[in-house]
């Protein structure tokens, strides 16, 4: 691929990272690796990004919607459209939360495939980079999203009682 195709927009403010958030969500055709603190206030329950994950969770039986939290109540507890979203796709999509030794990590990121991301460069921060066709970087974050993955555990199930 050529880098006439990369495109890196900077943006500074919650709307514009909610847009950014949805246009790497919108680009997955396989895979989409988030990582949040506790995915409050960024549109996680709103009904376009609903429509977004669950269009994307349709397309194939395949697709992987990976969630990774530091804190998960609000997710679990305020974001019911989330949760259907995990009854209905429980064979993929999954919320996993980072042990404590991983809470100090602080920048925010979503991966879409292996060519699109929307970084933060801090959880308290609402400045951050979009990212279309850049595969060198969409690797290393997902490079960092697998290695906070695999030290994590489940914490919320497509099941009443968590079985």
């Amino acid at each position: 691929m050529s880098d006439d195709s990369l495109q890196h927009t900077q943006f500074d403010g919650v709307a514009d990272y909610v847009a950014a958030l949805d246009t790497v969500c919108s680009s997955a055709q396989h895979t989409l690796n988030i990582f949040e603190q506790n995915y409050e206030d960024i549109g996680f329950n709103s009904e376009a990004r609903f429509d977004i994950l669950r269009h994307f969770l349709l397309a194939s039986p395949i697709n992987r919607l990976n969630l990774l939290v530091h804190d998960p109540q609000h997710l679990i507890r305020f974001c019911p459209r989330m949760m259907m979203l995990l009854r209905q796709f429980g064979h993929g999509m999954f919320i996993y939360q980072t042990p404590r030794n991983l809470q100090n990590i602080t920048e925010p990121f979503a991966v879409a495939d292996d060519a699109h991301y929307v970084r933060r460069f801090h959880f308290d921060d609402t400045r951050g980079l979009l990212a279309q066709n850049d595969p060198e970087g969409a690797r290393l974050l997902n490079s960092r999203f697998h290695e906070m993955w695999t030290s994590s555990h489940p914490c919320a199930s497509g099941t009443t009682l968590g079985l």
